[in-house]
């Protein structure tokens, strides 16, 4: 069984009266430990399909298995529960609480989980020391780079041992030499086992992984990295 399955998946939405297909016939299989990438351009459907991957949307037809759940008809509380069991983000905005450090920050999946406050700290140091930051635990966003920025995001996301790591593009804010690291680290992240599917519109980023998956008009095509 495939840690996510997806068998006829369409994502329509209305807009100023009319029905816009996203994804108009998306068959597709992701294995544990893949390292993927979703491209496509813009429009493409591309973000809509890492909606539904990450438990963020839910699509208008077909059937989606994550992890052997069946995802597409659940509500909103049962989403949210996969989502932060399942999930591990990565925004390109690194999405940090600005007036917290890096260690409370990575602690904060772990209060949903209702994880007590020194495991949560051992746990969001052990996650920060992964990304090789533990000497800026106690340093807020602002006084981080952009690149130490997006890796104390990868150790929020690895904090709770998700069964995905989703990048949506992890890389655009950064300098070549950020880029360069942060990528370095999924690769390595991926070598320690963890499945790792990268959004991005970038060929440099996605050919660092096994996979690609192209979305063209809505619709997936795989090919290897």
């Amino acid at each position: 069984m495939a840690l996510i399955e997806m068998n006829g998946i369409r994502k329509s939405y209305a807009m100023g009266g009319q029905r816009v297909d996203a994804l108009r016939q998306v068959d597709l299989a992701i294995e544990s430990n893949e390292y993927v990438a979703i491209v496509g351009s813009s429009g493409s459907g591309k973000s809509t399909l890492m909606h539904i991957i990450g438990c963020l949307d839910t699509p208008s037809a077909g059937n989606y298995r994550l992890n052997g759940q069946d995802v597409e008809q659940l509500g909103e509380i049962e989403l949210a529960s996969i989502r932060n069991r399942e999930v591990g983000f990565v925004f390109q905005s690194f999405n940090l609480l600005a007036r917290a450090d890096a260690l409370r920050n990575v602690m904060q999946p772990l209060i949903y989980r209702g994880v007590g406050f020194g495991a949560r700290r051992r746990m969001a140091l052990a996650a920060l020391a992964q990304v090789g930051l533990s000497d800026r635990a106690e340093h807020r966003p602002n006084q981080l780079s952009g690149g130490q920025r997006q890796r104390v995001a990868i150790a929020r996301a690895l904090v709770a041992s998700p069964s995905i790591l989703l990048a949506d593009e992890p890389t655009g804010n950064l300098d070549a030499l950020a880029t360069e690291q942060v990528m370095a680290l999924f690769d390595a992240l991926h070598a320690q086992g963890h499945t790792v599917i990268v959004v991005t519109h970038e060929a440099e980023i996605a050919a660092h992984c096994q996979r690609v998956i192209e979305l063209v008009d809505g619709r997936a095509r795989s090919g290897s990295g």
